[in-house]
């Protein structure tokens, strides 16, 4: 398996938005949709115009609430910004890197978690905080680490957590509105717009979630290509994925628990892969859960990083690749 290259990670980005932008339309379309009968059926004069100021009211009004209400993913993974007085060494990597990058220097802030988290937030990058915890900086020696700082630095570069932000739009909205419809269930007439509604969010979060992963995993290989080439080893950010993902292994269940929230942003998933838990019941112990097919399902359509082994895989090609080019190169320097 080879790493895509820039054209193929590209091409992905554009499909992955045009059919979010079709998902988006969706949401919007079924909204309307809704109220347009609805209004229709009681016999409300103009009932397209009245659906449509309805369903930008609505969709407004959730939007607000979505994106105000969310707390900062440092609260989240509990991290406290550090100064170059504090980790002078991690400073000097972070700000060489950021250089090589041709982005701002972030704000470093480092968590007490032993769980190997490392991540960028922030929109703007000038606005960066790069977020690592004790159990990564243990965890790595300094060429590896600073091969993760490169991996986190080049979706900075890359202005992920903008894109990102953006073409999780329709999720957001259609998550929003959904969590905020009551059940059906003994509501009478409003049922008939209940049910509709609960019907069009749920497929257009289901779909935009499968889309938004695709495109998440996307940016993640070309970040893993980015700081491949910033620090010249493919190998060595390998190396850092595997102890990483070794480290991730090793944490207390509860501990993984704690910083779920955060896990797509962080280099790896902070979460178990259900197909890698053989769970058997009954007597004989022969018997897989009903459920258990269901999460690795989820898991499959819903995870926003490649597996691990894949980027591992890649790395390492590109890493072959990189020394048979420099074996021709000195061949014909001789």
């Amino acid at each position: 398996m080879t790493m895509p290259n820039g054209r193929a990670l590209l091409v992905r980005m554009v499909v992955s938005i045009a059919l979010l932008a079709l998902v988006m339309a969706s949401l919007v379309a079924g909204i309307w949709g809704v109220f347009y009968g609805l209004l229709s059926i009681v016999g409300v004069g103009n009932p397209a115009t009245l659906a449509s100021v309805i369903s930008v009211c609505l969709l407004g009004s959730i939007a607000a609430l979505e994106f105000t209400q969310v707390s900062t993913v440092e609260r989240f993974a509990g991290a406290t910004p550090v100064d170059d007085d504090a980790e002078p060494e991690l400073y000097r990597t972070v700000t060489a890197v950021a250089a090589m990058l041709d982005v701002p220097v972030p704000t470093i802030a480092i968590s007490d978690s032993r769980a190997p988290e490392a991540m960028v937030v922030g929109y703007r990058p000038d606005a960066i905080h790069l977020v690592l915890s004790a159990g990564t900086i243990d965890a790595l020696d300094a060429d590896a680490l600073e091969a993760v700082i490169a991996h986190e630095l080049a979706h900075v570069k890359n202005r992920d957590a903008m894109v990102m932000t953006a073409i999780s739009v329709p999720v957001v909205l259609a998550a929003g509105l959904r969590t905020r419809l009551p059940e059906p269930a003994g509501k009478g007439a409003a049922s008939i717009v209940i049910v509709p509604l609960l019907f069009v969010s749920n497929v257009v979060w289901i779909a935009g979630r499968t889309i938004t992963a695709v495109l998440a995993r996307v940016r993640e290989r070309a970040a893993d290509r980015a700081a491949a080439e910033v620090t010249g080893s493919p190998a060595v950010l390998a190396t850092a994925l595997a102890t990483l993902d070794d480290r991730i292994e090793a944490t207390p269940t509860r501990d993984l628990r704690a910083v779920e929230s955060v896990s797509s942003l962080s280099i790896l998933p902070l979460e178990a892969d259900p197909g890698s838990r053989d769970i058997r019941l009954g007597p004989e112990g022969d018997i897989e859960p009903s459920y258990q097919w269901f999460d690795r399902l989820k898991w499959r359509l819903f995870t926003t990083h490649p597996p691990t082994e894949d980027r591992l895989e890649t790395l390492r090609s590109l890493e072959r690749e990189r020394r048979l080019e420099s074996e021709r190169d000195r061949e014909e320097r001789d």
